[in-house]
């Protein structure tokens, strides 16, 4: 094997090893993310686990207490994610990503500024934080989320430009969902996302989240507002590639049951994390496919959810 052959054989394999690690990342980590994953084609399979890889490292970089100087590594991230957008070899840690990432961003067209701008996010959860205004929590929500929405639906794949507007608002629901379930994990690290001129308008302590029938309006108020972004989100099913639309229906879904389960738990927040079961989520994971996919198919995901709800109780 001549020397050109070899530097591409083992490029392929350092491909192909990136896309698995980044696969066992999304399989173990991505939890209401990873079920929507296995409706996508192979290829854009692939891309979300690679791209969900991506954000997960970033987040842990903000969240790690066992990191020294977690802006530092932020930084260099940063540095890393420019230098491997500009066809250089990144420095810092993460090289297992770099591969598969790179591949689907060029594959997909995916621009460069959304993951910029979800670092800015991440680097904004660095220290304590006390959301002022709805304003202010819009644009946490767009950095963190609606950027996310905005980078996978270049691997669903679209030709509307609304659809760019559409999943931004559906990122922002997404978020607003992610803080009403995280009230109190939150508060524990010095993070209270619930906009501080809201707090005031319904007498509510940001730093007892009392009284609880206060608390409760309040949460009414925002599960509300976390609602009708989700409603105002809804057309975009239709203006993804067609066999990506069980996929996204199905992160959808899985996102509003559990703003469902929420408001029907009385915005139990406090004592206990809110959250969709194993079964449940395959469950809405077979109702979305219901168009896409043979009954056999369907049937077979029935019963697997059916038997992992028994294999857990």
């Amino acid at each position: 094997m001549n020397t050109a052959t070899s530097s591409a054989v083992s490029s392929v394999d350092e491909l192909a090893k990136s896309y698995r690690w980044c696969e066992d990342v999304a399989r173990s980590q991505a939890k209401n993310f990873y079920y929507s994953f296995v409706l996508l084609p192979f290829v854009k399979r692939k891309a979300m686990c690679a791209i969900y890889a991506f954000m997960r490292y970033c987040d842990d970089l903000s969240d790690d207490e066992g990191i020294a100087d977690r802006a530092a590594s932020i930084g260099q991230w940063r540095a890393d994610l420019q230098a491997a957008l500009s066809g250089k070899a990144p420095s810092g840690a993460g090289s297992n990503v770099w591969p598969a990432f790179i591949d689907t961003v060029t594959r997909f067209k995916i621009p460069h500024q959304y993951f910029f701008e979800m670092i800015d996010g991440v680097s904004s959860d660095l220290g304590p934080r006390h959301i002022q205004t709805f304003d202010e929590l819009y644009a946490y929500c767009y950095r963190v989320a609606s950027v996310v929405g905005l980078t996978i639906i270049h691997i669903f794949e679209f030709s509307d430009p609304q659809a760019l507007e559409l999943a931004e608002k559906c990122g922002i629901a997404f978020q607003l969902t992610n803080i009403l379930r995280d009230v109190k994990e939150d508060s524990e690290k010095q993070r209270v996302y619930l906009p501080a001129e809201d707090l005031a308008r319904f007498g509510v302590s940001p730093a007892t989240f009392a009284p609880a029938d206060a608390f409760r309006r309040l949460m009414a108020f925002e599960a509300d507002r976390a609602r009708t972004y989700f409603d105002k989100s809804q057309p975009l099913i239709a203006m993804v590639h067609w066999r990506s639309r069980a996929s996204l229906e199905a992160l959808i879904l899985i996102y509003s049951r559990l703003l469902d389960k929420i408001v029907a738990s009385d915005y139990d927040v406090l004592a206990r994390r809110v959250r969709l079961s194993t079964p449940a989520k395959l469950w809405l994971l077979v109702r979305s496919a219901r168009e896409e996919i043979g009954l056999v198919f369907v049937l077979a995901l029935g019963v697997f959810a059916i038997l992992l709800g028994v294999l857990r109780h």
